[in-house]
């Protein structure tokens, strides 16, 4: 009897291994258009997707009838139609905790970058800049100071919470904006408070996005709560780029409406909105959040071992339910 089939739809770091089954890996670049994508994974018994992967009844019915599982590289599973897959009786997991402390850090990196102007600095430095006007010491390139100031979170999830613990390392207050109450966010260390998220809006000097994209999150933040927030107040966003309307989101900026942003996400990825390129007050990653190599080995093995639960009939270890 043939081994079962892994199908990875990109190229992961680590070795990608599953006892009894043949994992089949399509190359790290360039990614698998459409097309390319549905023959790819055609007999596959799971497939390991990727979270710009749109994982619907389409591609269930292009894998065949062998399919079990999809197991998302990613926590998100914003890209997979739930309920495509429970009418199959195809399993969903994801990679919870191996995206934490990355996202955590690039957001905090990209906060950084653009309370300190550092890629600004850096364009300067490299230009010739630097040699030419010499230091501008002590009026030049100020920037906005952290310490003493209040952090919004918006999603109360892990990656919030491990934002808002570095935030307590820079002598800063948080506020979270949640559908529940999180008392792991009010006890030490982070002794937050809950918040309406229009009034934190209103009281934040940084507002961090970290809630997942639903229905109900998708232009969470807009223009009428673009214009809730401080003149100096900095956007971060780390969560998915529809989260923040950002056609509002470039008026803002331009107009000095908000003090500026940090972008790891965008709302039509991997296009970006024209209008930020224009800006100097944001700084923008290509959805790197989670690429520090040992979690993203991390992710690999996670996705090994829900695939391997899957094949062998078991509960796999981060089964996402509707």
């Amino acid at each position: 009897m043939a081994h079962p089939i892994v199908a990875i739809t990109r190229a992961v770091p680590g070795t990608p291994e599953v006892a009894g089954a043949t994992v089949r890996m399509a190359p790290a670049m360039p990614q698998l258009s459409r097309g390319e994508l549905l023959e790819f994974v055609r007999d596959a018994d799971v497939i390991v997707s990727m979270f710009h992967d749109r994982v619907d009844d389409e591609l269930l019915s292009a894998a065949g009838a062998r399919v079990r599982g999809v197991c998302n590289f990613a926590v998100g599973v914003d890209n997979i139609d739930l309920a495509a897959c429970a009418r199959r009786g195809v399993v969903v997991t994801n990679t919870p905790d191996a995206v934490t402390e990355g996202t955590a850090n690039i957001a905090w990196g990209l906060l950084l970058a653009v309370a300190r102007m550092i890629v600004v600095g850096d364009r300067f430095c490299r230009s010739g800049e630097f040699e030419r006007v010499g230091n501008t010491f002590p009026t030049g390139w100020c920037g906005a100071h952290l310490t003493g100031q209040t952090m919004l979170i918006v999603g109360a999830g892990r990656i919030g919470r491990a934002v808002a613990l570095r935030a307590k390392a820079f002598g800063m207050s948080v506020l979270y904006a949640a559908r529940t109450r999180h008392i792991d966010f009010e006890q030490a260390p982070i002794a937050g408070s809950q918040v309406d998220l229009d009034e934190g809006l209103r009281r934040a000097d940084v507002v961090s996005v970290h809630t997942p994209l639903t229905v109900q999150t998708r232009h969470l933040i807009d223009a009428r709560r673009l214009g809730l927030m401080k003149p100096t107040a900095i956007l971060i966003n780390t969560s998915r780029g529809p989260t923040v309307d950002e056609s509002a989101l470039v008026e803002a900026l331009r107009h000095r409406r908000i003090g500026g942003a940090g972008l790891d996400v965008f709302e039509h990825e991997p296009r970006v909105h024209p209008g930020l390129v224009e800006l100097e007050n944001v700084v923008m990653t290509p959805h790197i959040g989670s690429a520090e190599q040992y979690w993203r080995e991390q992710m690999t093995r996670m996705v090994c071992e829900n695939a391997a639960a899957i094949l062998g009939g078991k509960p796999p270890p981060n089964r996402v339910t509707a």
